[in-house]
């Protein structure tokens, strides 16, 4: 079959998309050409329309500005060229110095767009369009549905000289065949192996079948036509090209996780119509499981000579020129199973499910793993029809919205096929997210729209949280597993581990709260098995729990890339599940099947308590920094829109913004994918992945989708606040569920009238508040004229003194800075590291003698293979002192004192940091900007304190975990790299120190260093990753008292979420909730999903049971319990309309859903 039609789809090519508004262009051309630039004029494909002419070779570079118009874009000149020889350094380049002119006019059917205004087109390697000012990635339009893609002109081809590229570019292939008449009543397959991945549709456009071309293990090329043809039949398909395998487009040598090619071509390797020989795949499938039980099963065994002796009488039976002597091989294979068909006692029981691991985003982009999930689940469905026993488990809510969205014809058959109980669809949440680096919050809100989503599309919610491939899980997960209504958890992850071996493969998981939930670990040590002998064999030999359960799961199909299950693998499961004298019987079956069985035959199994690290992929808690910025940014600006809406709804009739909360909120836990939020995924992803969180536009198959979680989220702060606001003025509003001490605030100083004590370098006013009550806000007209809660000063600059109104800074010396309040005593020497941090109110130096603090340190990071997820315990044996910078005065009082550092910490990188004292607080911030460009390096900082404990602790989802500070064992070595969120504390009887951050996860304590992770520079999978500016900020608190008797908590969230300053008056009618306890914090509030009342979310944070008064100044109704879900759980007593109380345990997580009059 080597005629066709086919057609590349528009806008399918890749084009280089830096993150600017100004445009440049890179192009190739022959050599002998010399010229400049005047004008470009593109509306279809690229076509010159005038000749050049010259004496330069090369590839030349131009710069110009834009006008947009209806039909089309227009480049202006006259552009100045130059010859430059590497592509890659093309950013932020001016080039000029260019003889001769002359004009190139390109015109095109369709105008591409991409963020910022970008646009482009590339055809037959003559040109590209970009932008300066970032990194070069690669952009398309997202895939067209099927009903826009048939409207294309198709051009005649044949396989032998079409020729598909670049990378990530859509063919379209329409054949139309005969069947011929020879062929009937025989089975008839079609075989196209495009090399890369492809989806068939039938003429209607139903997507039948994926397609894995290629010579991997993963290859499925073949499509059936039908199992009996009549003969002569017209059959048309339209085929869908991919170009890319199953793993993206890898380049170079060292394995799959290389930054891609973005230049690979695709050839159709096989496209034609067979017979298949059945008898010979029969006998291929029953060879394959004797060879395997000869090969993989005990020597000593009867049944693994008994296989050994019938496999090689098979060899010695069949003649490959001998057709016939096939069945007399069938017959041998058929006797040797007949024999083995009576099981006695089945020692071990193996239930083996289908799966279709499919990764949301990494070698490949979001839009690529919509059809990813199109051609593996349209092959599953393929598969079901054959194979009525064969059940096939699914997950993350997200690919099936995708589905529903982009292939309703498809997804119509998926859920007839769950009606069927053959297509599982499992896990609970929105996607298989990272869960190390989310908040508490977003873990609820995973399993809030995961669950929602099966229950409304399918009926049922799952009761097995599936997560089999994310880098660590938070001791918090089982009761917020067991408060979304799930039972029971699986994983294998942990059998990656690089250092000690996960004792236990069925076990009680045991959260921070004391919360058990049921988890099994499958045996065979992955998600992709392939249905052998010896994995049979391995889930029973390694099955660490068979004196307590004597079952297993198998999960089986290709995967990360999608694809799944095989035809050859289920026949190989039909033969397995029916052979006495293997270690186990295997039978098809699910996982919720599966867990019941488990729960009701396993005895007296162990518990693990607190969180399952991950020793490996540590380093994805830092690579791809601005990610988890972005992230940490927008779950506290979604926190800050729900609070500000919700108030609103209940005193000003507001129309809560549900609609656009849950596109929001749906955005940020996509990028909590388990290889997004890491940063382990391509440079594509980013590009989505900033897009979503901050000013880009994403293009979807229906429309464009303006994905702005910034811009969106604030508008609607703005919306709420005005809801709110009566006048004029200034108002702060605290978040937070304690009140703030004393602070120092930035304000326009025209909200002020000009009342000013002290003008920062970017030219605000500082103000300094007192206490602000929780959850309430504080309002004046003028701070001048209407105080309120804020207390103005007025400085007698010829008696500055440290009062407890001022904080004063001493250049005693060029080489040393000391800045004091009434609280500490810092001192930073010529180069900006701390050389002492007294406490003066208790009488404590923080800082050892002769010791520097924040200092910043390099390390060689050089894994040995994941070089995006790993950092080896090696790395730090070579680190060392980055280049030390000098100091200034930027602010000097007095309300804040500013630092300036200035740093070349490289022969290429850069650094400024600021310094801050404010005049009401102990903590000293660091606000930090880098300007990274290295390679295989990480830039740590570290703080030396003068404090002695064998553990330390750190933020977690909804409470802390503490972990050793020493290497005593090889469980705790391998902790030499943890996650920690908004702080860390080490602390000793009497007095402790503590560093906050805004955005960072990375941490060690190594003895009585405190070491937080900043930034990375992997080259693999994304070549730039981490390259250019980052800003971040921390601080360190010295505090009186351990870690529970300290305000740690309080002052690390504060430093998240700091006053909200509104330009306007509101009514200031109380703490809208008020508890009496800082151990409960209130963490949420929403309104309900079914719009009747309020959510409130609290946590116990210091690890205590504790009993705690609630207030409000709303007209309170009713108070129920409820579930994560917001199932009603218990109703609570209100007292007197404003206050009711409730018992928390160590660390519990309650959920509160109010009713209002």
């Amino acid at each position: 079959m080597d005629k066709f039609n086919f057609c590349l789809a528009p806008g399918s090519v890749p084009t280089e998309a830096r993150r600017s508004c100004q445009i440049n262009a890179i192009f190739k051309y022959s050599p002998g050409w010399q010229f400049s630039l005047s004008t470009v004029q593109y509306k279809g494909s690229v076509e010159l329309q005038q000749g050049v002419s010259g004496m330069h070779s090369g590839l030349y570079y131009f710069q110009g500005s834009t006008e947009q118009s209806s039909t089309s874009k227009n480049f202006q000149g006259p552009l100045a060229l130059q010859s430059y020889a590497e592509e890659s350094s093309f950013a932020n380049k001016v080039w000029s110095d260019c003889t001769g002119t002359t004009n190139l006019n390109i015109k095109t059917n369709v105008a591409v767009t991409g963020a910022n205004g970008l646009s482009g087109h590339m055809s037959n390697d003559i040109i590209t369009f970009a932008s300066t000012q970032s990194y070069g990635v690669t952009w398309r339009e997202c895939p067209k549905p099927f009903h826009e893609a048939v409207k294309n002109q198709f051009t005649p081809g044949t396989k032998s000289d079409l020729v598909m590229g670049p990378s990530w570019a859509t063919y379209w292939i329409n054949v139309v065949f005969e069947v011929p008449s020879d062929y009937k009543n025989e089975q008839v397959v079609l075989l196209f192996d495009p090399g890369c991945e492809a989806l068939v549709y039938s003429k209607c456009g139903t997507p039948l079948q994926g397609i894995t071309g290629g010579l991997g293990g993963d290859r499925h090329i073949e499509v059936l036509i039908s199992n009996s043809v009549k003969g002569g039949e017209v059959i048309e398909f339209f085929l869908e090209v991919a170009l890319n395998g199953m793993f993206g487009n890898p380049g170079g040598e060292a394995g799959i996780i290389t930054a891609p090619l973005p230049n690979r071509t695709f050839k159709i390797e096989t496209f034609q119509i067979a017979v298949p020989n059945v008898e010979a795949h029969h006998l291929l499938w029953d060879f394959e499981i004797i060879r395997g039980i000869a090969k993989d099963i005990a020597s000593t065994s009867q049944i693994a000579a008994d296989a050994i002796y019938t496999a090689n009488k098979i060899v010695n039976t069949v003649k490959h020129d001998e057709p016939s002597t096939l069945i007399a091989g069938l017959e041998i294979a058929e006797k040797f199973f007949e024999s083995r068909k009576e099981f006695g006692y089945a020692d071990h029981i193996i239930t083996a499910t289908g799966h279709c691991h499919i990764d949301t985003a990494w070698l490949w982009p979001y839009d690529e793993t919509k059809r990813k999930c199109a051609r593996s689940w349209a092959t599953q469905c393929g598969l079901m029809d054959r194979f009525p026993e064969y059940k096939f488990s699914c997950s993350q809510a997200q690919q099936f919205e995708w589905v529903e969205q982009i292939y309703p014809k498809l997804f119509d058959k998926i859920k007839k096929k769950v009606e069927s109980g053959n297509f599982i669809p499992i896990g609970g949440t929105w996607v298989e997210m990272d869960c190390n680096v989310p908040s508490g919050e977003s873990f609820c809100r995973q399993f809030l729209y995961g669950q929602n989503y099966f229950q409304k599309t399918f009926g049922k919610r799952s009761t097995v949280f599936w997560l089999p491939d994310t880098f660590g899980y938070s001791a918090q997960l089982p009761q917020i597993i067991k408060k979304s209504d799930l039972k029971y958890f699986f994983t294998q992850k942990l059998s990656w581990n690089n250092i000690n071996k996960f004792p236990n493969t069925t076990f009680n998981w045991v959260g921070l709260d004391g919360t058990s939930v049921l988890t099994h670990f499958c045996p065979a040590d992955t998600y992709c098995a392939q249905v052998t002998p010896k994995e049979v064999a391995f889930s029973v030999s390694n099955n660490k729990d068979k004196e307590y359960s004597d079952r297993s799961l198998l999960l089986f199909g290709n995967g990360d890339g999608g694809g799944g299950p095989l035809s050859s693998m289920i026949e190989r499961l039909r033969r397995l599940q029916s052979i006495a004298g293997m270690p186990a019987k295997v039978k098809f079956g699910e996982p919720e099947e599966f867990y019941k069985e488990l729960d009701s035959r396993s005895n007296n199994l162990v518990s693990w308590k607190g969180e399952l690290y991950f020793e490996l992929h540590r380093g994805t808690y830092t690579t791809h920094a601005k990610v988890k910025k972005f992230n940490r940014s927008s779950e506290y600006l979604l926190r800050k829109v729900e609070m500000l809406s919700s108030i609103s709804v209940v005193t000003s009739k507001y129309a809560y913004p549900k609609k656009e909360l849950d596109r929001l909120w749906k955005l940020v836990l996509l990028n909590q994918f388990h290889d997004v939020l890491p940063g382990s995924s391509i440079e594509m992803v980013y590009i989505d992945a900033w897009n979503f969180y901050e000013d880009g536009t994403l293009k979807n198959t229906n429309s464009i989708l303006f994905c702005l979680v910034e811009k969106s989220g604030n508008k609607l702060v703005e919306h709420a606040i005005q809801s709110l606001s009566e006048k004029p003025g200034l108002t702060v509003f605290n978040s937070t569920s304690w009140n703030l001490p004393s602070s120092v605030i930035e304000v326009e100083p025209k909200l002020i009238e000009g009342n000013v004590i002290q003008t920062t370098s970017n030219g605000k006013g500082l103000v300094l508040l007192s206490e602000l009550e929780e959850l309430s806000f504080s309002s004046g007209t003028s701070l001048y004229n209407d105080l309120g809660k804020f207390k103005t000063l007025r400085v007698n600059e010829q008696n500055l003194k440290v009062d407890g109104q001022f904080v004063l800074v001493n250049n005693v010396s060029i080489k040393e800075y000391i800045v004091e309040n009434q609280f500490i005593t810092l001192t930073v020497d010529q180069h900006g590291r701390l050389t002492s941090l007294y406490d003066k109110q208790i009488g404590r130096e923080a800082i050892p003698h002769g010791s520097h603090a924040n200092v910043f340190k390099l390390y060689e990071d050089i894994p040995l293979y994941w070089d995006a997820w790993d950092v080896e315990i090696y790395h730090l044996e070579k680190g060392w002192d980055a280049s030390l910078g000098s100091v200034r005065i930027k602010e000097n009082g007095p309300l804040r004192v500013v630092l300036e550092v200035e740093a070349k910490i490289t022969t290429t990188s850069t650094l400024v940091q600021s310094i801050i004292v404010n005049v009401s607080s102990p903590v000293v911030e660091f606000e930090t900007i880098v300007n990274w460009k290295e390679n295989r390096r990480m830039l740590k900082v570290e703080f030396p304190v003068d404090v002695s404990c064998d553990y330390a602790t750190y933020e977690t989802q909804f409470g802390y975990v503490q972990r050793p500070t020493h290497c005593n064992t090889s469980w705790d070595m391998a902790k030499f790299e943890v996650c920690g969120h908004k702080f860390v504390d080490l602390s000793e009887h009497g007095f402790g120190v503590a560093l906050f951050n805004d955005c960072k996860y990375g941490h060690a304590v190594h003895e009585n260093v405190i070491r937080m992770s900043l930034l990375r520079s992997p080259k693999a999978p994304d070549a730039n990753c981490d390259i250019g500016l980052h800003n971040f900020n921390y601080a360190i608190y010295p505090h009186r008292g351990t870690f529970h008797e300290s305000d740690v908590v309080q002052r690390a969230y504060q430093f998240n979420v700091p006053p909200v300053v509104i330009p306007s008056k509101v009514k200031n009618s109380g703490a809208i909730f008020k508890t009496e306890s800082n151990q409960v914090v209130l963490d949420t509030i929403k309104i309900s999903e079914d719009n009747s009342g309020l959510v409130l979310r609290f946590y116990e944070s210091s690890g205590g049971k504790t009993k705690v008064k609630i207030t409000s100044s709303l007209n309170l109704k009713e108070a129920f319990e409820c579930n994560i879900l917001e199932d009603l759980i218990s109703k609570v007593e209100i007292v007197e309309t404003n206050h009711f109380f409730l018992s928390f345990s160590a660390f519990e997580i309650k959920s509160l859903k109010i009713l209002t009059h």
